[in-house]
């Protein structure tokens, strides 16, 4: 099997990103949003006609070429956007990852708390997308969010190195966008989060081999170079803050583990109000799923507190409407949804680290 990777990057450092206003352009089949900075380059996405219009279409056009500035933003935001590529036999995809809060300096890097959050990995899901760029924007101090203390916020991330992959299944979202609203896989029809070489193969999948696809070998690359400290796997269908195993119905054993729940209770308990489904996918969704990333990030690449965060679940009676089963259709629900997972994602950015003790050579 023959894999090309290239790996382009566009670096900047920002400060501040002042974005400006959005221009609706419609009247094509690519309707743009563009969003203008001060000089008026656009560093975001395009629209699509679907049920809701206001889903951006392909968050892999976001970048930030050009370092911006505003004169109330005196702090040097380090933000990078990368475009990984691979392919295998023909089929070919893109990965963008977003990393934020990287200093440059690999020794400073290393002292820092990593996450790794992936959005978009089932294609019919666009909500997370939705919630991967609105979490670049408040890193970015573009876009606030009600009752968060900018200080503390500042504070926590100044100790962290975040990286956010917008949108994994790219070549998936086209079929979405193309009408396909039920899709979940990639363009070749293979379930991306049944790909991992973890309890690979017992069902529920179509590929020929674990990690054969190259939108999982590129996020296995990225995962294994970056050694996170934490990782969250975005999906909708329900509302959740998973842990391992999914494919089985327990949780591993010992303190991280112990540690993981404890944090998962302490924010369904401030976030959920203690509605979302807690502890392992395997004994809370009604079936086992093998070969998922969570499982493989904490098996395989150690990844100490491996989540998946459900974050929307739609009418379950509307079996032949897959948008509305895994997307919110009004403008309310949106942002409802949007603001508490955004307030969720910061209160583990904040709340997490504090299990590590960063003297430790490993906390597994």
């Amino acid at each position: 099997m023959e894999t090309q990777k290239k790996i382009t990057e566009e670096e900047s450092l920002l400060k501040g990103t002042n974005f400006g206003s959005l221009d609706y352009r419609p009247g094509s089949p690519d309707v743009h949003l563009v969003i203008l900075p001060g000089n008026g380059r656009s560093i975001s996405s395009l629209l699509f006609p679907l049920p809701s219009g206001f889903f951006h279409r392909s968050l892999s056009c976001l970048r930030s070429p050009q370092t911006f500035s505003h004169s109330h933003q005196p702090r040097s935001l380090p933000f990078r956007v990368e475009t990984l590529k691979s392919g295998t036999e023909g089929y070919n995809a893109d990965v963008t990852v977003v990393t934020y809060g990287q200093s440059g300096k690999q020794s400073d890097d290393r002292s820092k708390i990593r996450i790794l959050i992936g959005f978009g990995q089932h294609s019919r899901e666009l909500i997370t997308s939705e919630l991967a760029l609105r979490i670049v924007l408040i890193l970015t101090e573009e876009q606030f969010l009600p009752g968060i203390d900018q200080g503390s916020l500042n504070s926590t991330l100044e100790n962290l190195v975040i990286k956010v992959v917008p949108l994994e299944n790219l070549n998936g979202r086209k079929l979405v966008e193309a009408g396909e609203l039920c899709e979940r896989r990639n363009g070749r029809r293979v379930d991306l989060n049944r790909n991992w070489g973890i309890d690979w193969g017992r069902k529920e999948t179509n590929s020929t081999w674990f990690t054969c696809q190259p939108e999982t070998q590129i996020m296995r690359e990225v995962a294994t170079s970056f050694s996170p400290h934490i990782w969250v796997n975005v999906h909708s269908g329900t509302v959740a803050l998973f842990m391992p195993y999914d494919h089985k119905k327990s949780t591993p054993d010992g303190l991280p583990s112990q540690r993981t729940r404890a944090l998962i209770e302490e924010l369904n308990k401030v976030h959920c109000h203690g509605r979302c489904k807690i502890g392992s996918g395997g004994a809370s969704v009604g079936y086992l799923a093998h070969g998922t990333a969570t499982d493989y990030m904490y098996d395989v690449v150690r990844v100490p507190m491996s989540f998946t965060f459900e974050i929307f679940a739609g009418d379950k009676t509307l079996e032949e409407d897959c948008f509305k089963m895994y997307n919110p259709v009004d403008q309310t629900t949106f942002e409802r949804v949007l603001n508490q997972w955004c307030a969720t994602l910061l209160a583990l950015f904040k709340l997490g680290p504090r299990e590590f003790d960063m003297h430790s050579t490993n906390n597994r």
